[in-house]
């Protein structure tokens, strides 16, 4: 009886709870579509006066930024992987069916900022700027980690090359492996194996072109450009973190025959089969409440082009500032590399990439399992239990889409430590798939290897 009146309690204080939250959603972010409005009249009347032009945004519910995807769909041809996701156009807001679209003068004589130049909204640091410096042939920031011993010798005297290609999250860069994977290296790997960290499209020191969507083919493309033809690789394994987990599927899926085994962390994937699969991952990615912070920011960030202009203005364009006082108070003389990542990047590149990428990725993930597995390769999923990005349901529907699947659940680890809070564990365990999947392709690879991995 007591245990029933304890109980009784606790279920109306959850949905008290749950109701304000929902109600506080609702008004908090009425209010934001409200601001979302202003901000596009702001930003277009300051493009148009300071650039001579106004670049057209997603504020409509049909035809929003239709130039651009028009020119982004001509510049690589008809296909799937580089169309606009439909989130872009899909999201809701309460005045985008009154088809509102404020119309702005020209400013004859206006400052036209070139498609290569950084916008004034963007920050224009030599750092941030540094890529222009290659023309219009530029590529991908890559850090290399040469193997002082490149190639093994099989019994059949045929040599082979170990390459591994790593790819980061959203909002972060090569600096997730080369400060945690990279250092942790058995001796046997450091010798063997070669090591390839990318700075994707649009973030860290990679390229941000202004006339790119930063579609899934943009992206694709751009690896094979900087470091699968550049560096002849023929064979290699994936690694890969949350977003990049998306793209590390369809490198794989279109190298099939070339890939021999994918580590897949927190994977944000959703099948197609259900519906609307690139708004279905919006809403699972970023619901639209108040509570928790973590999903409002998601939420803020992926639903108001505008709005999250505004944050890339006030913190990313500002970003050595931040940093200056964030050393300043801290008495650091160098800052943890998540929190120079976050700012390396424009809001053109992040919000198109949030879209593009995570969200209408989403649609050909099932079609990218299927050839894997068609192929043999070997797949392997890491996520925490604690993850509050991309939820738990992501991993297990992907083993039971692809049953072969080595599905690893790691307990009290979020989508973050899952990786910076065991980067030992992690790399052995790397390490040992590489080893078993060389083993599954014929590769004749030492007794030793297992044993040195263990260690």
């Amino acid at each position: 009886m007591s245990t029933a009146a304890t109980r009784l309690p606790g279920k109306w204080l959850s949905r008290i709870s749950e109701t304000v939250i929902s109600l506080a959603s609702a008004i908090v972010f009425f209010i934001l579509d409200i601001i979302d409005v202003v901000m596009c009249v702001f930003f277009r009347a300051f493009d148009e006066f300071l650039e001579g032009t106004s670049p057209s945004c997603y504020c409509m519910e049909r035809g929003g930024a239709q130039e651009e995807e028009k020119r982004g769909l001509d510049s690589v041809g008809v296909d799937g992987e580089c169309e606009p996701s439909e989130s872009l156009r899909g999201r809701k807001n309460v005045f985008r069916r009154l088809r509102f679209r404020p119309r702005i003068w020209s400013k004859e004589g206006g400052f036209r900022v070139g498609k290569r130049m950084s916008r004034w909204s963007d920050c224009g640091c030599e750092s941030c700027l540094s890529w222009m410096s290659s023309g219009s042939d530029s590529r991908l920031h890559v850090v290399v980690k040469e193997q002082q011993r490149a190639r093994l010798e099989n019994s059949s005297g045929v040599t082979t090359v170990h390459n591994v290609i790593f790819i980061h999250g959203f909002l972060s860069s090569s600096s997730l492996w080369t400060e945690t994977i990279f250092p942790n290296l058995s001796e046997y790997s450091k010798q063997n194996y070669k090591l390839f960290a990318v700075d994707l499209l649009g973030f860290g020191r990679s390229p941000k072109p202004r006339d790119c969507l930063y579609t899934l083919r943009d992206h694709l493309e751009m690896i094979e450009k900087s470091v699968i033809l550049p560096f002849h690789v023929k064979s290699f394994h994936l690694v890969a973190h949350s977003m990049g987990c998306v793209i590390a599927l369809a490198l794989a899926a279109k190298y099939s025959d070339s890939v021999k085994s994918v580590t897949l962390t927190a994977p944000p994937y959703f099948s197609s089969s259900k519906g609307d699969a690139s708004l279905q991952a919006l809403h699972k990615l970023a619901t639209r409440r108040v509570w928790p912070p973590l999903l409002f920011g998601s939420a803020f960030m992926s639903w108001y082009e505008h709005l999250g202009r505004c944050v890339c203005f006030l913190i990313c364009r500002n970003h050595r500032t931040w940093e200056s006082i964030l050393k300043l108070l801290t008495g650091r003389r160098e800052l943890h590399f998540r929190i120079m990542d976050l700012t390396r990047h424009t809001h053109h590149s992040a919000w198109h990439t949030m879209h593009n990428v995570i969200c209408g990725g989403a649609r050909f993930l099932d079609k990218y399992l299927e050839i894997l597995r068609a192929a043999g390769v070997k797949i392997r999923v890491v996520q925490g239990t604690e993850d509050q990005v991309v939820p738990m349901e992501c991993s297990h529907n992907m083993k039971v889409k692809a049953p072969e699947t080595e599905l690893e659940i790691v307990a009290n680890a979020d989508h973050n430590t899952v990786i910076l809070g065991r980067a030992k564990d992690f790399t052995r365990n790397l390490e040992s798939l590489w080893a078993s999947a060389g083993k599954n392709v014929a590769e004749q690879v030492d007794d030793h290897v297992g044993q040195e991995v263990h260690k």
